[in-house]
């Protein structure tokens, strides 16, 4: 193409004659570039976001390349940018008299500019656009990255420009605009059943076709050259009508098997005059045999397959009248041309191949004859709502393979910790791959960067036979422009949902929205939701949902008054507790968890109605581990008014900075005792986490934070911080339960999960707290067994204080291991800074396998354990002196913290002991772990 014909080719992108074209964000001189060679870019900041449209600024690139080491479409390489400096390589240049239009070149050429290596294959440039100092930027729709393909392959290329896509809907007599180019100069024509309507010779041909008659139509774009020749298609239908026809009663939106191997499709749709379904089985082309029914209300479109093979897949696409194209929104798997190509195959073993080149956008999938999952655990018991240990995770950065398989392989570790419940991050299909999972596109599915569905059952199946509930954080309060319920009925101009649209308000109603919001008010939304949520709950077992930004499900408009946002809402009342409803009617037993944050009244209604609240303590608590005036009174539910254990109390969750980062960043100092020391803020979380688990009620505790994990919440991927890598991922530490200090908060938690799990005293109601006003903290429980105080010191000085009893007699020392008598029911009790007790009435029986300390000062030295030889390929010694007569464990773990050996579990006399471990064949490093009476040492072992 020349630079004549390419600015004749610019100008009719800009044209109003094609909605489509007009709405393209980016667009390249060549059309198809290639690594060796310089490309000049093309922005139209009106399109995608629209983030800066009409800003009056100067426009800068941010940029990368997708090559072949890309592991996602956000791994992007050799970025030559950086955000918010005004550098002037970097800005794009006005397009004159284009409005909103921007170029920039990459010269001498894209490897050159990128500073790619020559044996990387680059595959797309990455984009992001933003003012100076990045407070407005400009993205494709959705808020998405900007890619533009690079081509590697030499020879002839060819590109239909228009029409946008590949089978169209149009009424008899409408004009279609043919637009297509070529890499080089041919002989260009366009065919219709073999018939020429229109030729030309060069690298740009433009034709305006009139549609036929009723049916459909298939043109030919012809390219002939020196080089090769090729064809690329499309096709055209002219509408066609049904007579109105109601579907089969019972029939549901989505997909539904029915019996012999045939599916029904219901699309509700409300306001389109046709709809029809393509995919596989009719090439992708629509076709009046794929015209679904309509309702005599016209709201449902409904079409019935014949028999379908059993075992084999399917895949479609909805076309509305309008030619977008969609998946059912109430898929259960789907296919996404720009982000499966990055799962790997470990992941989500032999994935359905996207139909490229025939259909664009997300496909949905269908598997009739699917056999049924094999359940193992069929009779699986909640844990009690005021009994739960929740888990909060994100698979993503939790495990290195981030996936359910690998997950199911760790919990054993988290079966030790004692947790009850598990609650995963959302894993609903979301746009992209590397994410948090808050920008869902598709709610009834699964998204396949963590796994198959099969994988999943596999995962809740293995955590019911532990005893572990599953929990899923569900996101109904936005949509994002991916999802169908937004493409169906969108603005093309104002880029949002349109004003019919039945599900999603073109505005937000709160400050606090991101993507599209949903009207929870409609009855369209009330359906989806239910629905949804019910079969989370019959297809995959899954125990209860939180509820992520709960308050936003009002339609009440509170933009810019976040205290009006929060107040009392009788109607968004009933709509949570219809949905809960919807939850209980399957499992009246299930949780329904909300992120509330509301004012106390609306919440303390939720909770009476059976919902429970989550009620985050994580400023109280890391201003008592730095040092600084605190109040943990929020630990004692009843501090709120509830009278049942509702509040879902937590120190951390995944919004929330990081306690052992503060405190190594912020923490006091009194003398030589410092918080920023490590093992000093490891011991100060330790007794934090004492505290939190010693008041009943329902806990929920933020991965690897049993472990004292230290990275701010806001680490990136170069480990620097920055509040712009809130969303990146995290380093994954698997080695902290080889470092004592944070071993003993896993230890500690242990311990009072088992106390938690194995005396009722500690779910009793009859218990007071003293954890306001005071450094000496004070929690009493009694029940008609027996009597518990539990104390902590979180002053950073040395405290005594008089603590009154509930009885005299024999009391005995959890931790300790010590026992005392009262004769009167007052005792001076004296405790270092970050000390803490733990007394009963009753001798506790400890955690199994394991012997944990609240000392402090654990001299390791004075046990001179040595470990040889080191690496290793045969018997290892183990060698140690016991300075007195006690009791001793060693156990062997490999590198997640499973044991797989044990040697000793015994009390022993005082002096040198030697025992022998003879290696497993599997090489790697083991971990030696000696467990004393007051203290453990741990020693690595390389394995040859």
């Amino acid at each position: 193409m020349n630079l004549n014909q390419f600015r004749l080719l610019f100008m009719l992108l800009l044209a109003a004659g094609s909605s489509v074209l007009s709405a393209q964000i980016v667009w390249t001189d060549p059309y198809f570039p290639k690594p060796g060679e310089p490309v000049t870019v093309f922005y139209d900041a009106s399109q995608g976001t629209g983030g800066l449209k009409d800003c009056g600024c100067t426009v800068y690139i941010h940029t990368g390349v997708i090559t072949s080491q890309s592991l996602s479409s956000s791994d992007w390489k050799n970025v030559v940018t950086t955000w918010g400096i005004a550098n002037t390589s970097w800005e794009m240049k006005p397009v004159a008299g284009k409005p909103n239009v921007y170029s920039y070149k990459f010269a001498p050429g894209i490897r050159a500019y990128y500073g790619t290596s020559a044996g990387i294959e680059i595959r797309q440039l990455a984009m992001v656009f933003r003012n100076a100092n990045g407070s407005k930027e400009g993205k494709d729709v959705g808020g998405k990255d900007i890619f533009v393909n690079v081509y590697n392959q030499t020879g002839l290329l060819t590109a239909l420009l228009s029409p946008a896509g590949q089978s169209l809907l149009v009424d008899a007599g409408a004009n279609i605009p043919v637009r297509g180019v070529a890499s080089e100069s041919a002989n260009l024509s366009v065919q219709e059943n073999g018939q020429v309507l229109y030729s030309t010779t060069g690298t740009l041909l433009e034709y305006t076709l009139k549609a036929a008659s009723l049916g459909t139509h298939k043109i030919n774009f012809i390219t002939a050259a020196a080089s090769k020749n090729d064809t690329l298609s499309f096709s055209y239908t002219v509408r066609s009508t049904k007579p109105p026809l109601d579907p089969p009663a019972g029939t549901i939106a989505g997909i539904s098997y029915l019996p012999d191997n045939r599916v029904r499709l219901a699309l509700y749709a409300p306001g389109k005059s046709g709809v029809y379904v393509v995919g596989d089985f009719n090439n992708w082309t629509v076709s009046d045999a794929y015209l679904m029914n309509r309702s005599i209300d016209g709201n449902t479109h409904w079409l019935e397959s014949s028999a379908l093979t059993p075992g084999q897949t399917y895949l479609f696409q909805y076309q509305l009248d309008n030619g977008v194209r969609i998946g059912d929104p109430y898929s259960t798997l789907v296919l996404d041309p720009n982000n499966d190509q990055f799962i790997p195959n470990v992941t989500f073993p032999n994935l359905p191949a996207y139909p490229t080149g025939k259909t664009t956008g997300i496909v949905t999938v269908i598997q009739p004859g699917k056999p049924a999952f094999p359940w193992k655990n069929t009779n699986f018991v909640k844990p009690a709502k005021e009994r739960l240990q929740i888990y909060e995770l994100l698979l993503r950065d939790f495990v290195a393979r981030h996936d359910y398989l690998t997950l199911v392989d760790t919990l054993d570790y988290l079966q030790r910790l004692g947790i009850n419940a598990i609650e995963l991050m959302p894993i609903q299909e979301f746009e992209g791959n590397n994410s948090w999972g808050y920008n869902p596109s598709y709610h009834m599915a699964l998204d396949k960067y963590y796994g198959t569905p099969e994988h999943f059952k596999t995962f809740v199946d293995a955590c019911h036979s532990r005893g572990i509930a599953v929990i899923l954080d569900v996101v109904f309060n936005h949509a994002f422009g991916q999802s169908p319920l937004a493409q169906m009925y969108w603005d093309q101009n104002l880029q949002r949902p349109s004003a019919d649209n039945p599900w999603l308000n073109p505005t937000p109603t709160h400050d606090f929205n991101v993507g599209n919001d949903f009207n929870h008010e409609s009855a369209a939304t009330k359906t989806f939701v239910k629905q949804v949520l019910n079969y989370w709950q019959k297809e995959f077992k899954v125990d209860g949902f939180r509820f992520d930004l709960s308050k936003g499900f009002t339609q009440k408009v509170t933009i810019g008054d976040v205290g009006a946002f929060a107040r009392y809402d009788a109607s968004r009342i009933a709509i949570l507790r219809g949905y809960a409803d919807a939850v209980w009617a399957v499992d009246p037993q299930a949780y329904v968890i909300l992120e509330h944050f509301a004012e106390n009244t609306e919440e303390l209604e939720l909770a009476r109605q059976g919902m429970m609240l989550w009620s985050n303590l994580n400023f109280q608590f890391n201003e008592g581990t730095i040092g600084s005036s605190h109040d943990w009174g929020g630990l004692n539910y009843s501090y709120r008014g509830m009278t049942n254990p509702s509040a879902v109390v937590y120190m951390e969750s995944h919004d929330e900075e990081r306690i052992m980062y503060k405190n190594l960043q912020f923490g006091s100092r009194n003398g030589t005792y410092n918080v920023k020391d490590l093992n000093t803020a490891l011991q100060r979380t330790e007794m934090a986490n004492f505290i939190y688990y010693a008041v009943p009620g329902p806990k929920m505790h933020w991965q690897f934070g049993e472990l004292g994990y230290d990275y701010s919440i806001n680490t990136c991927e170069n480990l620097t911080v920055s509040n712009n890598c809130r969303l990146s991922t995290k380093p994954i530490r698997w080695d902290y339960p080889q470092q004592f200090g944070r071993k003993k908060i896993y230890d500690v938690i242990r311990a009072m999960a088992f106390l938690r799990r194995t005396y009722p005293v500690f779910h009793t109601n009859s218990f007071s707290t003293t954890l306001s006003g005071s450094s000496f903290k004070n929690v009493a429980l009694s029940d008609d067994k027996m009597k518990v105080i539990a104390l902590a010191n979180s002053s950073l000085t040395a405290q005594t204080e008089t603590i009154t009893f509930p009885s005299g007699g024999w009391w005995y020392d959890y931790f300790q291991r010590d026992s005392f008598f009262l004769s009167s029911t007052n005792r001076a009790i004296a405790l270092q800074p970050g000390e803490y007790r733990l007394y009963s009435t009753t001798k506790l029986r400890t955690v199994p396998a394991g012997v944990i300390t609240s000392i402090p000062n654990f001299v390791a030295a004075a046990y001179d354990v040595k470990v040889s030889p080191n690496p290793a390929s045969g018997p290892v010694q183990i060698r140690y002196t016991l300075p007195n007569v006690g009791y001793v464990k060693i156990a062997i773990t490999n590198a997640l913290g499973q044991v797989v050996h044990t040697l000793a579990q015994e009390r022993q006399l005082a002096g040198e002991q030697v025992r022998e471990w003879n290696p497993p064949t599997t090489s790697g490093i083991y971990w030696v772990n000696l467990y004393f009476e007051n203290g453990q040492i741990s020693k690595p072992v390389v394995v040859k």
